[in-house]
């Protein structure tokens, strides 16, 4: 398989949630507009007009405070009896706007159809200028209707393409959400351990025999150290002085009845004994 169709396979795969989630949201939002009832909006202006010339700001001031009394019961009582709605119902279907540096007040009203929705707007409007007029020599204001509502051309709502668009959002995060929570899940699952290969059985443990243990050696004739070592005997080298021969006398020789006259005659040998004595102690 080539490379293109595998990326093309992990997309789908990883992006799957959103790319069903987004035509079945557009799909949603374009029925949505089609079976809703259309709403039909229309705008009354009132305006706060100071009785004293130059006291812009304080009308400015008051155009806010007056603003937000539009959706009061005090204000909706005379207006619900005129519309024949409830003041609750009638809450629910006017609105009031102020401008910050405009001393001007507008009222949106609501309703199924065109002509319905200019007569809250315009019932709702004379309700508060009437009820704010009571009090004009206290406020040194006064409200005036400066444009009555007209009926609309077209509905508010629904809005075919508004619809779609906020059902594919709708979509978008649905998937978005479905993706996440199936990375979790993916995530959180254990991997299946992969069998291991059948180890051969472990042989059974063979008593141990105690090894012999080894003979003592015998000890060693301790080395003589070099102090320890003996000396070589010593040679003799001076003669012992040997032990003086007593002079033996010549041994006399027995005359034969005549008398020989005795020549000169060398000294004896010494005899055997002495000899080996000497000997010995060399």
């Amino acid at each position: 398989m080539t490379t293109p169709r595998r990326s093309a396979r992990r997309l789908v795969r990883r992006w799957w949630p959103v790319a069903l989630a987004v035509p079945l949201g557009a799909a949603a939002g374009a029925g949505y507009a089609v079976v809703s009832h259309p709403s039909y909006t229309a705008t009354a202006y009132v305006l706060v007009a100071p009785q004293n010339p130059g006291e812009s700001t304080t009308a400015t001031n008051f155009a806010q405070a007056y603003g937000r009394l539009v959706g009061q019961p005090q204000v909706l009582a005379a207006a619900a009896a005129e519309t024949g709605r409830t003041r609750v119902q009638l809450a629910a279907l006017v609105h009031g706007t102020t401008s910050p540096d405009a001393p001007m007040i507008e009222i949106s009203g609501t309703g199924r159809r065109a002509r319905d929705a200019a007569r809250t707007a315009d019932a709702v409007a004379e309700s508060l200028v009437a009820f704010a007029n009571t009090s004009s020599k206290d406020t040194n204001v006064r409200l005036v209707t400066l444009a009555p509502a007209a009926a609309p051309d077209r509905p508010t709502t629904p809005s075919g393409k508004l619809d779609v668009a906020v059902g594919a959002a709708a979509g978008v995060l649905l998937g978005s959400l479905v993706m996440m929570t199936r990375r979790r899940g993916l995530a959180a699952e254990p991997v299946a351990e992969v069998p291991a290969a059948s180890e051969p059985a472990a042989a059974e443990p063979v008593a141990e025999v105690p090894a012999a243990e080894p003979a003592a050696e015998a000890p060693s004739a301790p080395e003589p150290s070099g102090a320890e070592t003996p000396a070589p005997p010593r040679q003799r080298t001076e003669e012992q002085p040997v032990e003086a021969k007593e002079p033996q006398e010549p041994r006399a020789e027995a005359d034969s009845g005549t008398g020989a006259g005795t020549g000169p005659e060398s000294s004896p040998e010494p005899p055997v004994k002495e000899k080996a004595a000497a000997g010995s102690e060399r």
